[in-house]
């Protein structure tokens, strides 16, 4: 399981769940998918980039064979060019995530998509 602040990040990001998804938003009660990651790793202590493309271009990368709970995760189908993904997901284990969906979504739980790139921030 998750030690550390990758654990306080997972419990925050899943007490948000079925807030609503709104773009721009950064919590306490809405959020939107940067906004949310942004916001479970402040709670832990832990400052990232706001948007989930700097999140993704400023964080170590993982093999995404080796992830822990708490790493990022950006599907495959949402990068707009090599550098530029438009989603960000969190591990939670056990085959598992929680994402700040799309607009008219709330959070929620999700399946790890079946491809996709991730970093370490805890």
């Amino acid at each position: 399981g998750a030690t550390g602040a990758a654990a306080k990040a997972i419990q925050v990001a899943l007490a948000q769940l079925g807030d609503p998804y709104i773009f721009g938003a950064e919590g306490p009660n809405a959020f939107d998918c940067s906004g949310l990651m942004q916001y479970a790793a402040a709670a832990a202590g832990v400052r990232i980039p706001r948007v989930a493309a700097d999140q993704y271009r400023t964080l170590p990368k993982v093999n995404p064979r080796d992830i822990k709970p708490g790493d990022l995760i950006f599907p495959s189908e949402s990068f707009k060019g090599a550098n530029n993904p438009g989603h960000v997901i969190m591990y939670i284990g056990n085959g598992m995530c929680v994402e700040a969906p799309h607009t008219g979504g709330h959070v929620q739980y999700r399946k790890l998509p079946g491809s996709y790139a991730a970093a370490r921030w805890a």
